[in-house]
């Protein structure tokens, strides 16, 4: 599962302690509430079903599938279904394509959610091999699901918003630019990154 409350606050206090803005801004609005995921296929499952759809028609998907498949399918369960049974889900052909070859790699054994790399971008890497999950995507399952504390997608849009507004800079950043200056907050970068979504969302700014 991802960071707990415990660590996001420990986490957020160390950067604070070198961060004086972030120490501000923790006093003024609170810590985050954690961003808890299953580790395992189904949640990159759901998120190649939630693309690009609302929260409300991926859950309609996602209910769909559950009845179809059962609670507790498996990647072979997929497999074994035809297109037009998908598409009765509300699959699109590509959305298809992409669960298929999530499921494929898993039952091929070259992706064990159990014993993906210890190395951040090893597991990006081979996460990125599903087609449908791009880097954003394999960040957020690394942070979200197995709570890595290093994890940085600097590509969200709300997390540059966010460090526009701590760091108070004129234009919100771009993703190079957001990596850069993410690094003084290393190796606690996974935490600043659900602070600002906290930060990016929060009524009282």
């Amino acid at each position: 599962m991802g960071l707990s409350a415990e660590k996001l606050r420990e986490d957020l206090d160390a950067v604070a302690a070198r961060e004086p803005r972030l120490a501000v801004e923790l006093a003024r609005i609170g810590y985050p509430e954690p961003r808890l995921r299953a580790r395992g296929y189904k949640t990159l499952l759901r998120t190649i079903v939630g693309q690009q759809v609302s929260v409300a028609a991926a859950a309609s998907m996602w209910g769909k599938l559950e009845a179809e498949l059962g609670p507790d399918f498996t990647p072979a369960c997929v497999l074994k279904r035809d297109f037009d049974t998908l598409r009765a889900c509300g699959l699109s052909r590509q959305k298809q394509g992409y669960a298929r070859s999530l499921c494929e790699l898993v039952e091929a054994g070259e992706l064990d959610f159990e014993g993906l790399p210890e190395g951040d971008e090893d597991a990006i890497e081979l996460l990125t091999r599903i087609k449908g999950i791009g880097r954003w995507s394999a960040e957020i399952y690394l942070l979200f699901a197995e709570g890595r504390p290093d994890i940085w997608p600097a590509g969200d849009l709300a997390v540059q918003e966010g460090v526009k507004r701590l760091l108070g800079l004129e234009e919100r950043p771009a993703e190079k630019a957001t990596r850069a200056l993410a690094e003084p907050w290393a190796p606690q970068r996974g935490a600043m990154a659900i602070f600002t979504w906290h930060y990016y969302a929060n009524p009282a700014l």
